[in-house]
């Protein structure tokens, strides 16, 4: 089913099979993710007595797979077949949420762990290939506007997930809260065979026996090659180490600067989660008319500009306004940065691409998540604060050469880019 073919269709996107499929799928995937993070993050809080090495063990164990499998799991992406890599990722997935819920019931609870773990592996392979399906099923031009409505449905449970997740476990316990996650993800994969069948890869000569180590070479070096893809990286890098800095000191805003108690900081998330869907709404709207490394621009610099004054007010009720137009900012750059990667980059690349740059956001963000404790010790907060709002906004410098740039569809023709 080619973009082409989706036109003839009707050209609407929300009559797209695919786009039904992966937006069913989508909801799917974020109740079993939210009920994960949080019903098994308050069981290990209440089984270790708010342990801090437990608790942030949870942490390590999600985030650790993005760096060890987001290179593999994109090369793998580009050879396989991406609709069957996402059922089986599913399946898999649902599989050891059953296996662990079964050992849980007999009394090993460490293994909650593995299920976050398992979990957190399958998807590095699972989301380049949904990335490849976007690039097959939906026409480019339309590219921008169902990226932004994927990433409003995200931004919808960012708000409510962590609540889903807390009731769940509050009112039916760890058992039930972890079958919830494994027949979500059952119900994800079944709701996958919707989306027409995969094209069969096409082997030419020698190129489909090329081992997988030079694939993955040839994926750094197609980032490389591409001023646009490295340019992006380098953007990524800056705004993962500002954002590492300001979401772990985010709490000492609360303490230090706006003098309130610990509990204020769920309220400053809620305004940014209800800021995100609004800002979500918005892309939807002005998703043709703004080119995405413009949208990209104008979500980091707004995330610097807040990130500034955030660091520099005293007053609870500027804060909140501040987080609320941080918010705002945060769709454009997800949705900015897809629709980049989507656009600029060759189907037979797209894991790969994925692969590549995804790391070198969360490699900082993750760094800088454990440097920021001990920079709090050292420099003030709001120096700190400060010194990440410019880190941010050179991430945004990176991106102005890029305005003159047009997608490779524009360069290659619509048919040849997908």
């Amino acid at each position: 089913m080619s973009a082409g073919a989706v036109k003839g269709a009707g050209g609407s996107l929300f009559r797209n099979k695919f786009y039904q499929t992966i937006l069913l799928s989508n909801v799917l995937l974020q109740i079993g993710i939210w009920v994960r993070n949080f019903a098994i993050l308050m069981y290990v809080t209440d089984k270790t007595n708010e342990n801090p090495f437990a608790i942030s063990l949870m942490g390590f164990v999600e985030f650790l797979p993005i760096f060890v499998f987001s290179f593999i799991g994109g090369t793998f992406a580009d050879r396989w077949k991406p609709r069957l890599t996402m059922i089986w990722c599913d399946f898999l997935s649902a599989i050891s949420v059953f296996i662990v819920l079964i050992t849980l019931m007999y009394g090993s609870w460490h293994m909650v762990y593995l299920a976050t773990f398992v979990s957190a592996i399958l998807s590095q392979f699972s989301q380049p290939s949904a990335m490849k399906l976007f690039k097959q099923h939906i026409p480019a031009e339309q590219l921008q506007q169902a990226m932004a409505m994927f990433q409003s449905l995200i931004a919808i449970f960012m708000v409510v997930g962590p609540s889903l997740g807390v009731i769940s476990y509050q009112k039916f316990g760890i058992e039930i809260s972890i079958a919830v996650m494994g027949v979500a993800f059952l119900l994800s994969a079944i709701v996958l065979f919707r989306i027409p069948r995969d094209r069969e890869p096409e082997k030419v000569g020698q190129a489909a026996e090329r081992r997988f180590w030079e694939e993955m070479k040839a994926g750094f070096a197609y980032v490389w090659r591409s001023p646009v893809l490295k340019s992006l990286g380098g953007t990524f890098a800056l705004a993962g180490t500002a954002v590492g800095i300001a979401q772990t000191l985010g709490l000492f805003i609360v303490l230090e600067r706006l003098g309130q108690p610990k509990e204020f900081l769920q309220f400053l998330l809620m305004v940014n989660g209800v800021a995100m869907l609004a800002g979500g709404g918005a892309v939807m709207a002005i998703a043709k008319k703004v080119a995405p490394q413009k949208l990209l621009a104008l979500g980091i610099l707004l995330s610097a500009v807040t990130m500034f004054g955030i660091g520099l007010s005293t007053s609870v009720p500027l804060t909140l306004v501040l987080q609320f137009i941080s918010g705002l900012g945060f769709p454009l750059i997800q949705i900015g940065i897809s629709t980049m990667i989507l656009q600029w980059t060759e189907e037979s690349y797209v894991g790969r691409v994925n692969g590549v740059l995804t790391p070198m956001f969360m490699g900082m963000m993750v760094i800088m998540t454990l440097a920021a404790g001990q920079l709090k010790l050292v420099f003030p907060l709001v120096g700190i604060y400060c010194t990440a709002a410019v880190i941010m906004f050179i991430g945004m410098l990176l991106l102005l050469p890029l305005f003159k740039h047009k997608p490779l569809f524009a360069q290659t023709g619509e048919g040849q880019a997908g």
